[in-house]
Formats: C-alpha cells, sequence, structure tokens
C-alpha cells in the first residue's frame, strides 16, 4: 500500500490493487491545499470542516462517518466512538477512530482524538500496524497524550498529523510542532515523501514516519 499525506489530518491509502481511500478531507482554509482527489472509500472522523470536506472528491465514493463494522471493496473497517475532548465530548463532541484492514496491515487513523484511551476502546481497536495520531495539542491530544496513546496500541510504525508546519502561517501558532512529539516519544524518526509498505518491509520504516507536506 501507499500512505500519503495533504496536510492537517488528510491522507489518502492506496491499496495494491489501486482502491482508494481519503481520510478526514479539509476546507480550503487551512492553508494547505487539496489537489482533485478521486476516492473509492471516503472516511471522515467528526463533522467539523476541517475533516469532513467530502465535496473536495470528485467521483462516486462510499462515505463512512460513523462507528461500526464495514467491508467496502474487500476492505475491513472498524470505526471506534471516541471524543474530541477530555470531557467526553460536552466541549468538542464526538470523534470516530477508524481501523482499516489494507493488503494485510492495518492502518489506524485517530481523527482528532482529544483523550488517552480506555482500555475498551483499546480493545475494541484491536491490532494496528501503522497509526496515524494528531501530536499538534491545542484542539486535539498534545505530544504527551499521543505517546500514551502510542504506547496503547503499540504500532510498528507512527505518522504523526495535526501538527504546525509552514503551510499553515498565523494558524499553525495554535498547534505546536512535529518535533515535541518526536523528543518525547524518544523514537528514531525519518522523513518520507510517502510510505509504500507491505508486510515484508514494514519492520524496516519502525517508529515515527514524519511525511512531508506536498
Amino acid at each position: 500500500m501507499k500512505i500519503k499525506w495533504y496536510g492537517h489530518s488528510c491522507f489518502m491509502i492506496t491499496s495494491e490493487n489501486g482502491t482508494k481511500i481519503i481520510l478526514d478531507p479539509y476546507i480550503s482554509m487551512l492553508g494547505y491545499k487539496l489537489p482533485e482527489l478521486e476516492a473509492d472509500i471516503v472516511a471522515t472522523s467528526h463533522e467539523h470542516s476541517d475533516h469532513n470536506n467530502i465535496n473536495a472528491v470528485k467521483n462516486d465514493f462510499v462515505h463512512i462517518n460513523k462507528p461500526g463494522i464495514f467491508s467496502e471493496y474487500g476492505i475491513e473497517i472498524k470505526g471506534v466512538d471516541t471524543f474530541h475532548d477530555k470531557v467526553s465530548g460536552a466541549k468538542k463532541g464526538k470523534n470516530t477512530i477508524f481501523n482499516f484492514k489494507v493488503d494485510d496491515i492495518n492502518v489506524c487513523h485517530c481523527g482528532d482524538l482529544g483523550h488517552i484511551l480506555d482500555a475498551k476502546q483499546v480493545e475494541e481497536i484491536g491490532n494496528v500496524d501503522v497509526l496515524l495520531i494528531p501530536v499538534g495539542g491545542g484542539y486535539t491530544i498534545d505530544a504527551t497524550d499521543a505517546v500514551e496513546v502510542v504506547k496503547q496500541l503499540k504500532p510498528t510504525v507512527i505518522v504523526p498529523m495535526h501538527y504546525r508546519t509552514k503551510a499553515l502561517g498565523p494558524m499553525g501558532l495554535a498547534f505546536a510542532k512535529v518535533d515535541k512529539f518526536i523528543d518525547a516519544s524518544g523514537l528514531k524518526a525519518q522523513n518520507y515523501a510517502e510510505l509504500e509498505l507491505n508486510k515484508e518491509n514494514i519492520e524496516n520504516y519502525q517508529g515515527i514516519a514524519v511525511l512531508k507536506y506536498k
């Protein structure tokens, strides 16, 4: 599979047979710009406009935006109910974590997770090989809490998202830089334009994979 980051919390996962999954497409106010996108599956973690702009995807697709068990295009998908804050959604509402089984690799996208997971949520999410996790704080978990979630889910590859980059301009001041998460984790980090993973090579990418915007 290939994993490409489009900034913020938006990714495209492309399976070996060409099935495309778009995660949390955003509106253009963020400073990032989405290219023309097509996908077979679009998953959105919650209903905030910087995560649910499904109009950015131009073709027909299956839209998944709630907890549950799904199977689309031969891909197993599990949505797990979580919250956007530390007070059971009282301030920012609910958030869905999605775990996708693609090419026999489990890719977990945390959306705008706002808290450390409880034991039931960890069990529901299940095995995680690649974790796409917010680390910038402000609107989500911060670097310290992100490290705890990594310990809970025990992924092989960790891809940080939702942190400050130059593309965000002044809006980026609401987030911490990715370096804070890397330092807090104590793990090795490598930069990649995109990831190309399979069951045979995934151990070679162990640790933090920082994907480049564009």
